[in-house]
């Protein structure tokens, strides 16, 4: 499986809808609300063979309230 972290902008008010929303979906590993530009972030393992783009347009970014996303990539942990 390959991990990647994705980081979510809510809509105004709209956050804690969206981390239930995720959190529902039973794909995130970890799910944290965060400070800075981006509300939340997401530890998700791909399937192998899964696209992550699809993956990821398939089971998260189509969740109401969600105004931008930014996806991380991961090689190697340590």
């Amino acid at each position: 499986m390959n991990c990647v972290f994705v980081q979510f902008r809510c809509i105004p008010g709209k956050t804690y809808e969206v981390a239930a929303a995720i959190y529902d979906r039973e794909v995130v590993s970890e799910l944290f609300s965060t400070s800075g530009e981006y509300d939340l972030i997401a530890k998700v393992y791909i399937p192998e063979g899964k696209d992550v783009g699809h993956y990821l347009a398939e089971n998260l970014f189509d969740v109401p309230g969600i105004s931008r996303t930014l996806t991380t990539m991961t090689f190697k942990a340590f």
